[in-house]
This record gives C-alpha cells, structure tokens and sequence, in this order.
C-alpha cells in the first residue's frame, strides 16, 4: 500500500485519500508521540507517492525495487526537511535552553533569534540533516518494504489477513525505524549540536558548554573529546522513539488507506 503500485486495478486511492491518509496518520502518530512534525509527515507521505510513481513511468526502476523505495524516500524527506526546517530549530532551541530560559515564548524566541543571528539562523544544522534524512527516510521505507517481504515469507498468507495485516505494519514499521535511526544517529546528533550554536549563554548551567565551526569541525571535536561512543549518546531513547514513531506511522497509513478503499467499495 505504501508506495506507488503499478499492478493496482482502478480503486486505488486517490492523491487527495493519500495525502489524506498520510495527514491523519502523521496527526494520530504524533499525538501519541511527538505534537510536532505533523507537516512533515503530510509532505512526506504524499510526495513519496507522487515519487515512485515518477519513478515507475519513466521506467528508472521498478516501484517495487529496494532502491526505488529509498531513493524515493529519501527524496521526500528532504523536500519535507526544507520546508519545516526552521520549526526544528526553533524547537531544539527551546527545548535545549536552562534556567532562566532565554526565550518565555516561541514568538520571543523567532524575534530573538532573527534579530540576533539573522535570517539563516532558522536554518542551522541544515547540512546534517539533509545528509542524515535521506538515507534515514530512504531506509525507513525500504526496510519496510523489505520487512514486509520477510514476513510474508516467514508467515505466509498471515498478513493478507484483516487483524494480522495491521500487526504486520506495525512491527515492520517498528523495525524500519529501528534500524534506520541506528545507522543514521550520529548525524543526527551532530545536527542538535550544531542547531544550539550561538546559543551557548542558555546552557551554562549544564556544565561544560561546547561551541563547533560547522559539521567536520563537530565531528573531530565529538571523536577527540568522547570517543566513538559519543556519536550515540542518547540513542536507547531515540530507538524507542523511531520504533514507536515509525510503527504507527505506517501502521495509521495502512490502516486509513484501506478504510477509504472499503468506504469507496461500499457506495458502489
């Protein structure tokens, strides 16, 4: 279901019960999880469909090739990357400050940071993660294609079944999101550093405050001072949240996508 399919016959969902289907999934997920990225998702979902789809009629690759599926995602995520970058920001920044906070407000904070710093402040760290979304989007779909493939094969016919489908999504989306936030982490990381630069003041009160050039200047500076270990400080948490984010996600995506085919159906 996710993705463009060539072999659908003509009651496949529309482009508006996809987006749809991907605004709803991304707004159910991110209640449950985060508040925030609900536009992201919406870019992402929509735009990777419109993607394979591309990708199939001008026969690069086949829709349902490894490569297609993370080419295409990642090219969606990085068109999604652009267009909320600057509310990431605003939210690591918000998230990062002490006490007393710098910013009382997100209106303070965007006048702030804009008088201070510039226009491209809202765009700190954007290196890193169009670096690290694409192939962290690009594994996140594929492998679920992937994981699907592997479940099926393990459990054949189980998950054309209504109750074991959705199980299906769920644990290969959990695992997707596993997998591509373990290899993707360490830029993620260096993306966070880097959003707080010039932002140091507000973290005093952490102890040791930290200030990098751009993104090889982090790296170096992560490897001399914590070693390899740290370019994944923090992740136990960031695994929980991947699994659990991209589980649902694709679980809500599947799930609304053959609710608007069985409406369509009924009214026939």
């Amino acid at each position: 279901m996710v993705g463009y399919d060539p072999k659908a016959d003509v009651r496949s969902n529309s482009k508006f019960e996809v987006a749809l289907a991907g605004s709803v999934s991304g707004f159910v997920t991110r209640a449950l999880i985060s508040p925030l990225d609900v536009i992201k998702i919406r870019f992402q979902f929509l735009s990777f469909e419109q993607l394979t789809e591309l990708a199939h009629r001008t026969s690069l690759y086949d829709a349902h090739e490894f490569s297609a599926h993370f080419v295409c995602g990642g090219l969606s995520a990085c068109m999604a990357t652009l267009a909320v970058h600057p509310v990431d920001v605003l939210r690591t920044r918000l998230a990062a400050q002490g006490e007393p906070k710098i910013y009382k407000t997100l209106r303070e904070a965007v006048m702030t940071m804009y008088r201070t710093e510039g226009p491209l402040v809202f765009y700190k760290g954007l290196a890193p993660t169009v670096i690290a979304i694409f192939p962290y989007a690009g594994l996140q779909f594929s492998c679920y294609r992937f994981l699907k493939h592997a479940y099926d094969w393990v459990l054949p016919g189980d998950g054309k079944q209504k109750g074991t489908g959705n199980l299906r999504s769920l644990l290969c989306g959990c695992g997707a999101g596993v997998i591509s936030k373990t290899l993707t982490y360490p830029l993620d990381l260096f993306k966070k550093r880097l959003q707080v630069a010039g932002f140091e003041q507000a973290r005093s009160t952490f102890g040791q405050v930290r200030s990098y050039r751009g993104l090889m200047d982090c790296t170096k500076q992560v490897l001399q001072d914590e070693g390899t270990q740290g370019f994944f400080k923090g992740l136990s948490p960031s695994l929980l949240k991947a699994a659990l984010s991209t589980g649902f996600m694709f679980f809500w995506y599947e799930f609304f996508c053959n609710l608007f085919q069985c409406m369509r159906e009924a009214d026939r």
